[in-house]
């Protein structure tokens, strides 16, 4: 199981979904139709019936991507009216506020109604309940193995709790300030570099899944469906900043919740589902769907929770809607309550993947073998959604992961964009740049990255495992950084490159699977399996925490050696103790100046 549990195995999987749902419909069409020829020989009354029933059905199947494409295309052309109206309601915000601020935190005016669904957005997405289905109804998985919901609401409360106060007392307007005030711009720079690339990997992703979606369901080409997507959220992300990709996200939490909550009845009342509650704890069609956590994955899992928890809140997704809030106290009321969003809006995924668990595939249109055996549980919730509700309800539910999927992708592209425009652009490239370039510096970045990302999603196989890649890099790297930038100022940018150095190498030897790069530090309980060396030590906190004290440790010992003179201050680059002059005994200042202590005391005076 790879690191972001319910995310990891939702987004790597996502596009595919919509490549193999058609194709499951029309051929459960075909099915019918030629059952429809078998029957000739029944009773002409029953035979009539039958034949009216089944034609029917038969006629739905082949409407349906029709019906479906409307809706989607009534769903996302809602999310952009709305990200275009935001842009309009922003512009006329603007007056007498600062127009960077504005595209970047909202100008700090964002309510708490607006505020909520935001940070709830922030990580519910086409992945998180996708994955979640997925996790609940795989056999060897269940529910114990379902982490994001539990790990990202506390993420949200520890964030509250912790990090508003001493984000927003300052004013920042990104996370990247607090580092670049510790450690200075260029090691700044270099730390800016692991969430960059996971927002551009994260947009990639989520474009390759619109695109798959696109290039089904209105048979374009899937390079052109791409382009398309990208373009349409760049537009408006570009047009309203965040103003835009906050009320795109109230959109997005009302589809997503209606129409899940819609289904749910009719796929739990299904003929062909058994109570959930009994196969939760007994085997039925599969092992129960209530999931067992083994001894020897116990490091693994604890490992996946802890990053899930501190991993999600060294990203510039979640402080904008920190620093977005017209308060600190709204700001911390809203990441309590979206705490709490977060893991509500997890229960309808898994509910479906319960009642995916408890199905009898072979009562339904999709027939056997089941999904997991086809090797096709990461699409388990539309397949759910597609073979156990009617088709008018079903459509509801397709069309409302599509439109989440696009309103996510905003958030990853004007995060890149307002840290390299504000810590980038305006502090090391153009230190003088006006607002207006600096907002024009944000819109370049945000076509550039975009277009970058646009050329990633077409190389698919690859980008979900490079974004979880640099998601642990995140972890291990940026949160302990952030973490001694705010509470302990005491640190300083040579602990920071040792710290950055020695996490970045110990990810890197740990191998990643995914991308066939071999371990070479096998940790404790690191086992061979079918010729893949897996992990089974919780060695990405092991690595949060080394790096942790590396930064602690290297950043007292460098300022003891400059301070006790065991190093020549020629040597400190980094004017880590440039002030320590006053730290020279007060007789030796004295006598170097040729001043008595009395004259000094009667100037203090």
């Amino acid at each position: 199981m790879h690191s972001y549990s319910c995310l990891s195995a939702g987004a790597g999987t996502l596009q595919k979904t919509f490549l193999k749902i058609w194709p499951v419909t029309q051929s459960a069409s075909e099915k019918k139709t030629s059952e429809i020829s078998s029957w000739k020989g029944a009773t002409h009354s029953t035979d009539e019936q039958s034949f009216t029933e089944e034609s029917n059905t038969t006629s739905l199947s082949y409407h349906f991507p029709m019906i479906a494409l409307s809706i989607i295309m009534q769903l996302l052309s809602l999310v952009n009216a709305t990200g275009i109206w935001a842009s309009w309601k922003s512009r006329k915000d603007q007056q007498n506020r600062n127009p960077t601020e504005m595209a970047m935190v909202g100008g700090r005016n964002i309510n708490v109604f607006v505020g909520l669904f935001t940070a709830t957005a922030t990580w519910v997405g086409g992945a998180y309940i996708n994955g979640t289905a997925e996790i609940v109804y795989l056999p060897s998985k269940g529910l114990l193995w379902v982490q994001a919901p539990v790990g990202f609401a506390l993420s949200l409360v520890i964030g509250g709790f912790f990090f508003v106060n001493p984000m927003r007392s300052k004013n920042y307007v990104t996370m990247m300030d607090p580092l670049q005030e510790t450690y200075g711009n260029m090691m700044g720079t270099l730390l800016f570099i692991p969430p960059l690339l996971g927002e551009v990997f994260w947009f990639a992703a989520i474009l390759a899944s619109l695109g798959a979606t696109m290039r089904v369901i209105l048979d374009i080409g899937g390079s052109l469906a791409i382009i398309i997507s990208a373009c349409t959220v760049i537009l408006y992300t570009l047009l309203g900043g965040l103003y835009s990709v906050a009320y795109t996200d109230v959109i997005q939490m009302v589809f997503i919740t209606l129409s899940l909550w819609i289904c749910i009845p009719f796929a739990l009342v299904n003929s062909a589902t058994e109570s959930i509650y009994y196969t939760a704890t007994h085997q039925s069609y599969q092992d129960p769907w209530i999931g067992k956590i083994e001894k020897q994955y116990l490091g693994r899992w604890l490992d996946d929770f802890f990053y899930l928890v501190l991993g999600s809140i060294p990203w510039q997704t979640f402080f904008q809607r920190v620093l977005s809030a017209a308060s600190t106290g709204q700001a911390r009321l809203i990441f309590y309550l979206s705490g709490l969003g977060c893991f509500a809006m997890a229960i309808p995924s898994v509910l479906i993947g319960a009642v995916a668990a408890s199905t009898d595939w072979n009562q339904t249109s999709y027939g056997l073998p089941s999904p997991f055996e086809r090797g096709e549980s990461a699409m388990i919730l539309p397949l759910v959604l597609q073979h156990l509700c009617p088709a008018y309800i079903s459509i509801t539910g397709l069309g409302a992961i599509a439109a989440a999927a696009m309103s996510s992708a905003d958030s990853a592209l004007l995060s890149t964009g307002s840290m390299f425009a504000h810590n980038i652009y305006r502090k090391i490239l153009r230190k003088k740049a006006s607002e207006t370039e600096v907002l024009w510096a944000m819109r370049t970045s945000m076509l550039v990255f975009g277009a970058g990302a646009a050329g990633l999603a077409f190389s698919s196989s690859s980008v979900y495992d490079l974004w979880f890649l640099s998601g642990e890099l995140v972890y291990c790297l940026l949160f302990p950084q952030l973490c001694c930038a705010l509470f302990a100022p005491c640190t300083n940018t040579y602990g920071s490159a040792a710290g950055f150095l020695v996490g970045l190498l110990l990810r890197l030897l740990a191998g990643e699977p995914a991308l066939s790069i071999p371990p070479v530090i096998c940790y404790p309980s690191c086992s061979l399996v079918n010729g893949t060396y897996s992990q089974l030590f919780p060695f990405k906190t092991f690595t949060m925490l080394l790096t942790l004290g590396t930064i602690l440790a290297v950043s007292h010992l460098a300022k003891a050696l400059f301070q006790r003179n065991l190093l020549p201050r020629s040597w400190d680059v980094c004017n880590v103790v440039g002030g320590a002059a006053i730290l020279i005994p007060l007789q030796q200042v004295e006598k170097q100046e040729r001043l008595p202590t009395t004259a000094l005391g009667e100037n203090h005076d």
